[in-house]
């Protein structure tokens, strides 16, 4: 079984990608066809809690960790950037005169802000999700504990969380009128989410042991993409505001679609699949994978360089003015992203994971000549590819 699925990296970035032009669509707009189409582009952020999900019971379905040290990796890998990105956010806050919210900035730190309908946006808005993976971080030693033994058990779970997302959705009626209240229970309150994140496990221990028929790609790809071109029509005939909208459903309904591509790229990584005729390698090729490897960056730093140039410049003129602001926002801030990802992402993961002794208790003692042979074919090996530790954008 390989140790690594690419793949899933390279996925990383088209759901980034989508979350970017959601919010350039919501607040900068102006392009007639893909205006509608980025529209409801947040359903990103749905994809990356099954991934989460999927990757976690993935890496630790064969040989779970202590509590503790499976927390210390979680810190290191999502924490620093948070604090970071949240000092860049309340920074351009206070240069454009926006009010500083202190108390939700200090929950969005403890990352406990999705909790509560006000304090949901605290500090770096993009960071509710989070707060949100933190309280999955939680529950999945627990979760992996009650599921890894029980194999019987991970198809009709998984089929069970698919379907809780549209009876969620289905469930508006019931819920309060007020739309704020109505998109804070169903799209950030972290027990909302939760069955993502538990599909997500339940499928990835199921494809870790080969117990799904193979899905194709291409198919499962396909299946998402005439997901999100159906919203444009139904966005014309309901408005947002009305339970029946697709605002939540967009949300809430997808997330067994975004399972099934996940199995489809990951059975592919598992199976070895060839390079393609052209020398690449699509999802899995070294451009893919590493912009995926930015978007955890990308995702918590673009919003605040929208808010600035609105603050400053307002928003473009329809047409070509806006498509040239929506390209200079996108790329402006993902060449912010990849300096992140290689200046303090990485580094402040290393150094919060430390590097772990070796037997014996000597960390200076030197290792065997094969060992160092074999270290080095291994990152090697490595160069350009994954990891298969979680995403980091959720």
């Amino acid at each position: 079984m390989p140790s690594r699925l690419p793949s899933l990296t390279g996925l990383r970035f088209w759901a980034a990608l989508l979350v970017v032009l959601y919010h350039l669509s919501r607040k900068v707009g102006g392009l007639p066809v893909l205006d509608p189409l980025a529209w409801y582009g947040r359903s990103g952020v749905t994809f990356f809690f099954v991934l989460s999900g999927f990757v976690l019971a993935w890496t630790y379905g064969g040989s779970p960790v202590p509590a503790g040290a499976f927390a210390r990796r979680r810190f290191a890998r999502i924490w620093p950037l948070h604090v970071l990105s949240t000092v860049l956010s309340l920074g351009a806050d206070a240069a454009i005169g926006t009010a500083l919210p202190v108390a939700a900035t200090l929950w969005s730190l403890l990352l406990a802000h999705p909790w509560a309908r006000a304090t949901v946006y605290g500090g770096n808005p993009a960071s509710w999700s989070l707060g949100a993976e933190a309280w999955f971080y939680l529950l999945f030693p627990l979760l992996l504990r009650l599921l890894a033994p029980r194999r019987r058990a991970w198809l009709p779970v998984a089929a069970v969380c698919a379907a809780l997302g549209p009876a969620l959705w289905a469930a508006g009626p019931l819920l309060p009128a007020d739309p704020t209240v109505r998109g804070w229970l169903l799209d950030y309150l972290p027990l909302t989410r939760t069955p993502q994140f538990v599909l997500g496990v339940a499928v990835g221990l199921a494809v870790r042991q080969g117990l799904l028929p193979r899905v194709r790609l291409g198919a499962a790809a396909a299946a998402v993409a005439g997901w999100h071109l159906l919203l444009a029509p139904w966005h014309a005939a309901v408005p947002d505001a009305l339970w029946w909208g697709p605002y939540s459903a967009s949300q809430l309904v997808p997330a067994g679609l975004f399972a099934a591509l996940l199995v489809a790229a990951a059975q592919r990584d598992a199976a070895g699949a060839p390079p393609r005729p052209a020398g690449g390698r699509g999802l899995a090729g070294r451009a893919a994978v590493r912009l995926g490897e930015w978007s955890y960056a990308w995702y918590l730093v673009h919003e605040i360089g929208i808010r600035c140039w609105l603050a400053e410049l307002g928003r473009p003129a329809p047409g070509a003015a806006a498509l040239a602001v929506w390209l200079l926002l996108a790329g402006g801030s993902l060449a912010v992203a990849a300096g992140l990802y290689r200046w303090v992402e990485r580094p402040c993961e290393r150094l919060l994971r430390g590097s772990p002794r070796r037997p014996g208790g000597n960390a200076a003692a030197p290792l065997p000549a094969r060992a160092v042979r074999v270290g080095r074919q291994r990152r090697r090996a490595a160069a350009g590819q994954a990891s298969v530790e979680p995403s980091r954008l959720t």
